[in-house]
Parts: structure tokens; sequence; C-alpha cells
């Protein structure tokens, strides 16, 4: 059977050359951030990968096609689209079987990208570990992929709505590295400092680039994850964070909602809390991956055999 994922043009032909390409999901166009910044978001991001020398290849299901490398008329349409699904890697086939478009997770991009051969993925914030774990087992899909699927993905940390010292115990358990980015702690997506330290820390995109090399050179079939904090200027402040974030499980516990659902919930929830300040710090902590994982796929690509 032919595979049914759809590199795009472009994609093919940097990755067959040897050039740098960025990986960036779909979910935060489809269910991350509201219209129209959605887009808006989207269309910066590639812009900007494409003005630091890579090839960026945004990754979604469109019309039933696992697509690596969206057009802009496709991100459009999965910007719009109040039917798109939401999908991680088991809903990958039934998107395709269905002919359903969908937003692709973490998880679900981690895999498409590594099936097309790029190295390099940029997001905002990763699934973890949600609250209450112990008894729901809602832990995310998230930290699964990135135990099977060697690649490294840049983030700011681990959502805030989520246990970080459980998310990062279960990346230990499941052998995969974290490293701080000129930092020695852990940081908590709007803030600086989730309040715990990273095993380990790395000072330049070349000490990322060799430790993902040296990483696949022993045999390990696992990811790297590099924490990247958001900027200083651009963080919340911490304390409000805790008391909305707490409000924001509060409300979403009286409604029911749990699963798939809840992340988007409670992000929407805190956006509304901090009059969109949360929305902003989102925007720039995700510009500020972006522009890292630039760094290290051109490290990549010039240091390959």
């Amino acid at each position: 059977m032919t595979s049914p994922i759809h590199v795009a043009p472009a994609v093919a032909t940097a990755l067959a050359e040897g050039a740098p390409v960025v990986a960036l999901e779909s979910t935060i166009i489809t269910h991350g951030l509201p219209r129209p910044r959605n887009l808006e978001v989207a269309l910066d991001g590639e812009a900007r990968i494409r003005a630091a020398g890579a090839v960026p290849a945004t990754i979604g299901v469109h019309r039933g096609v696992p697509t690596v490398g969206l057009t802009p008329t496709q991100l459009e349409e999965l910007a719009v689209d109040d039917t798109v699904m939401k999908a991680s890697t088991r809903e990958l086939a039934l998107a395709a079987v269905i002919g359903a478009s969908a937003g692709t997770t973490i998880a679900a991009t981690a895999f498409l990208a590594r099936a097309a051969g790029i190295d390099v993925f940029a997001t905002g914030g990763l699934g973890g570990v949600h609250h209450g774990a112990a008894t729901t087992f809602d832990e995310s899909a998230d930290l699964v992929a990135m135990a099977r699927t060697s690649i490294v993905l840049v983030s700011s940390g681990a959502k805030a709505i989520l246990d970080i010292a459980a998310t990062l115990e279960r990346f230990e358990t499941l052998g995969v590295p974290v490293v701080g980015y000129r930092t020695d702690r852990y940081p908590g997506f709007y803030v600086v400092d989730s309040g715990y330290p990273v095993p380990a820390r790395l000072d330049s995109p070349a000490q990322v680039a060799a430790l993902l090399r040296t990483h696949r050179a022993l045999g390990a079939s696992s990811g790297v994850l590099v924490a990247n904090p958001i900027p200083v200027a651009d963080q919340l402040d911490p304390a409000e964070l805790d008391v909305v974030v707490a409000q924001a499980w509060a409300d979403a516990e009286a409604a029911g909602i749990g699963g798939q659902a809840a992340t988007p919930f409670l992000l929407d929830a805190i956006r509304r809390a901090t009059d969109g300040r949360s929305l902003e710090a989102n925007v720039a902590l995700y510009r500020h991956n972006i522009a890292l994982a630039v760094e290290v796929a051109r490290e990549l690509a010039a240091s390959a055999p």
C-alpha cells in the first residue's frame, strides 16, 4: 500500500537537498488560537522560518490527506472550519478513511514529520500529565510520541494547566532527554520558571544538534525535548497565573469537561481571565521557539554527512 502522507513539493525538495526544514503543528490554528489571530500567527510563523533561511512545513490533515507542508489556501480552510477534528496519532487513519480535515497535535505532527524525514519541530506548549491522573489516567499522547519519535522538539515547557512535576517524571521514565536552553529551570509555558529544575542545560544550537546526532548514534529511539523559556518581558505574572489556572480547572470540572476538550477549554478560560494577555504571551513564546528551531535545523543541515 502506498503511503497516504502527502509531502508538499517545496518540503520534499528541501529534504532531498539537505536544506533545513522546521515542522509546525496545526492544532494551534484549529483549536489553540481564536480567529482571525490563528491564521495570522500560522502564516507569520512560516514567514519567519523562510526569512531565517529554512523551509516551513506546517502539518495537518486536509480533506482526509495527512499533509506535510500545508499550502496557504489549506491553512485558511482549516483556520475557519468549525467541523475540523483534533487528531493525535490514533485519529490519523480515521481522518483519512472518512475524508475529514484535522489539526494535528504534537504527537501526530511529530509522527508525520519524522515519516517525511524532518528533524526539528517548533511548538508552543507541550502536553503532559494532567492533575488527578493517578485516578483518571489522563496523560497526553505527546509523552509517548516523544519516547518513540527521534526529533528535536522546541517548546516553552508543558502547558501551564498540567502537573509539571509528574510530567517531568514521566519523561524520565520514558527515556526522553529534557534540556533547558540557556536555563537551569524548566519553563512554565506562560512563565519563565515552572518551579522545577531541568535535568541538563545546553547553551547553543550546535549543542542541541549534537545531542540529537549522538542520541541517534547510540541507538536511542526517543526524541530530544528542548525547553526554551518565554522571554522575560513577555511572561505573565506567576502569582496571578496560579490563581487563574486554579479557577480554570474548577470551571472545567464543574462543566464536566475532560479529555481532548480540556486543553482548549482551559486555555480559553485563562485568556479571558487575563484579558487576552495569555494569548499575547502564547504568540510570543511560539515565535521565540520558531527562531531557535530554525537555528537548530540549520546546524543539523550544515553538519549532515
